[in-house]
């Protein structure tokens, strides 16, 4: 299944269905079950030796999906990382005689470790290694960023800060790569998020600025690409608290997103990505005005809350007359029609009915149109129509 465009697996499957061709197809498949075998067999007696590992190895490269396997591996390496602990090479290298002792000595040394985390890091690293050639050709299968996952978190417990988040930032420049190759992999924008979280947890320092630049970045590269617009929102509250923003400062930066988000949607008011993204804006702003508004919501908020129920009802206004423009040229855009409905009908909550913008009349055509693009929700706009009645 193909997602944004994009298959789970790169490549392309042949349809060659020759008896040459079947009968290559019966021999892999006999090779794989006893691959399978072979491994389950292994892990039942209790051998975790380097040939189990291995044969996990080869068994994962025909099928990364095989989740039960990915967690044997883990069992291995756990003994592995166990008995190292357990060897006694525990003490930090901190001479040049120790270091002059052997390479694995010297390069502990280097490293500021120990001989037994020189070795759980050296394995961590080869683990990490093996599973790049898989993300390329498999990059949206859950199991690959999950073991990723693990294995920096391996690293995070077993390994000094400093190791580890040498090792978490490797992970950011390999999340950047995979995001060039597909901008909107909702599975590498959330193993980014948790790299970045666990990146400022051991640096002791926020990542939000250079963040918050990045999803620009992308966002202008490729305008529907909503995991970048989600990451985007949820970093604007962190920037205005981290900033220690002003109501005025707070205010500015509303004001630019929204700027932003409406030349992407007079450039595309087709893109349901966009139209996320502005509602999104609009609902902080309409929480933000509210007296209810606890003060976890308003941390959460861009605005600075409450705002006055005058300036929530400016910004609807601006914008329900913004969005009628974008009809010239668009009037098959149904989101266009949606977005008009919506923020009319909080106005006139917010208003209690004495807003003139919008007429009743205007309201029943926009409506109209929508039933006509959106046949599917017939029963949502016929309740719509109804709640609309004087």
């Amino acid at each position: 299944m193909a997602s944004h465009g994009v298959p789970r697996v790169s490549g392309t499957a042949t349809t060659d269905k020759s008896a040459a061709a079947r009968g290559e197809e019966q021999k892999q498949i006999a090779e794989y079950k006893a691959l399978e075998k072979n491994v389950i067999d292994r892990i039942k007696a209790k051998d975790f030796s380097n040939h189990t590992f291995q044969a996990t190895s080869r068994l994962l490269q025909q099928n990364p999906e095989y989740h039960t396997i990915w967690n044997y591996r883990r069992i291995l390496l756990q003994d592995v990382f166990r008995r190292e602990l357990a060897s006694g090479n525990s003490a930090v290298i901190t001479t040049q005689a120790d270091e002059a002792q052997n390479g694995d000595a010297q390069a502990a040394f280097k490293a500021g470790l120990t001989l037994a985390q020189q070795e759980i890091s050296l394995l961590l690293s080869e683990d990490l290694a093996f599973l790049i050639p898989l993300l390329k050709q498999y990059p949206k299968c859950y199991w690959i960023w999950n073991h990723r996952a693990w294995l920096l978190a391996e690293a995070t417990e077993l390994l000094p800060a400093r190791t580890a988040s040498q090792m978490w930032r490797g992970e950011l420049a390999l999340g950047s790569k995979m995001l060039v190759l597909d901008s909107r992999n909702f599975h590498a924008w959330s193993y980014r998020r948790s790299t970045v979280e666990q990146i400022e947890q051991l640096e002791k320092k926020s990542l939000a600025e250079d963040e918050f630049a990045y999803t620009t970045k992308m966002v202008n590269t490729n305008l529907s690409n909503f995991s970048a617009w989600h990451n985007r929102g949820q970093l604007l509250p962190r920037l205005s608290q981290e900033r220690q923003a002003t109501d005025e400062e707070r205010k500015t930066m509303f004001d630019a997103e929204l700027e932003l988000i409406t030349r992407a949607l007079y450039t595309d008011p087709y893109d349901q990505s966009l139209w996320f993204y502005h509602q999104y804006l609009m609902s902080t702003l309409v929480a933000a005005s509210s007296n209810d508004a606890n003060d976890d919501a308003r941390r959460t908020n861009i605005l600075a809350a409450p705002i006055s129920h005058a300036t929530t009802t400016a910004y609807l206004e601006q914008e329900i007359a913004s969005i009628e423009d974008m009809l010239d040229g668009a009037e098959d855009c149904k989101y266009i029609y949606q977005a008009l409905l919506e923020y009319s009908q909080r106005l006139h909550q917010l208003a209690k009915g004495s807003s003139d913008i919008v007429e009743a009349s205007k309201m029943a055509s926009w409506l109209d149109e929508v039933r006509k693009l959106d046949l599917l929700r017939e029963g949502r706009w016929l309740d719509l129509a109804v709640s609309l009645k004087p």
